[in-house]
């Protein structure tokens, strides 16, 4: 009961949260299960677009008390899922959020992180941890670390999932797409983000081609989602760069919509569908690391 008294749009607003933020970290350590359920669900919402929250946690260790609550969680969601989106805030969009992503691999946080991904999760759950996936796929440092992990499998079996239930309700005559209170074409942008970022190691670029990938990234080109757009376009460039990765992408007759796309109000779709259409010419069937190089970068 110590943490439900914290009123978070007090909390929020004041300048000096150092002395608690420190005491929340500390509690994740309880025994109780309600303690440490609140403590990660404050930690969560204070970490949210809050850059000096962030910094404060990672400098006081919560990144690896975080990883430990999960770990201790025995299953539980209702502490895993708000560790692990309290987790993705601090990987993310602060100055010591590269840190934070080396921290995870380093304290051994990737194969636990990992282990989640799996159909038994809800999807706001599967949600947050691809989320995480893609922060910690910013850092080149990790993408061997995850794939051991065989992350980019498991990425894909989570996206064709939300792609395939894009279409459906969660309930008779609810909104389409919508599952557990989670929008499917916000996990199929998400997995495809953290896809695109994996993308960049030739050796996960290698895995993507022999799950025969391409197919999926072609046809959510027409998406009338413009961020489904952006990271699908975004991953083809990565797999552009490959002799092999060209020919799958120009098989699936991909030129039509990447021309379309060209005059897309949006800079980064219309970017990556030229860099793409560039690798696919006849002169250019092989990496052009300098084209990538000026395009833009995929932040969250």
């Amino acid at each position: 009961g110590i943490v439900w008294p914290v009123s978070l749009s007090w909390c929020v607003l004041q300048d000096h949260l150092d002395d608690l933020l420190r005491q929340l970290i500390v509690l994740l350590a309880s025994n109780d299960v309600t303690t440490v359920t609140c403590t990660a669900g404050v930690l969560c919402n204070l970490t949210c677009n809050n850059a000096k929250n962030k910094t404060i946690v990672c400098q006081l260790h919560g990144v690896q008390a975080l990883l430990q609550a999960v770990n201790n969680a025995s299953g539980r969601e209702d502490i895993i899922e708000p560790a692990v989106c309290a987790l993705r805030h601090i990987t993310s969009r602060h100055p010591s959020a590269d840190m934070a992503q080396n921290t995870v691999r380093q304290v051994g946080g990737i194969p636990v992180i990992s282990a989640f991904l799996h159909q038994q999760c809800r999807w706001p759950l599967l949600k947050g941890l691809v989320g995480l996936i893609r922060n910690l796929a910013l850092c080149p440092e990790n993408h061997f670390h995850l794939r051991q992990q065989a992350v980019i499998p498991k990425l894909w079996n989570i996206l064709t999932r939300a792609y395939t239930n894009s279409s459906k309700r969660g309930v008779p005559g609810g909104p389409q797409g919508l599952i557990d209170g989670v929008y499917m074409d916000e996990v199929v942008e998400v997995s495809v983000g953290a896809l695109h970022l994996l993308a960049r190691s030739p050796e996960n670029r290698h895995t993507m081609r022999k799950l025969n990938t391409v197919k999926l990234f072609v046809q959510l080109l027409y998406s009338s989602n413009e961020n489904v757009t952006r990271v699908a376009a975004g991953v083809l460039c990565e797999l552009a760069q490959d002799i092999e990765g060209a020919a799958l992408i120009e098989q699936e007759n991909a030129s039509a919509p990447l021309r379309e796309l060209l005059n897309s109000r949006n800079e980064a779709v219309a970017a990556y569908s030229a860099a793409v259409l560039f690798c696919l010419s006849e002169e250019a069937n092989h990496p052009h690391p300098s084209t990538i190089s000026h395009l833009p970068h995929p932040n969250m």
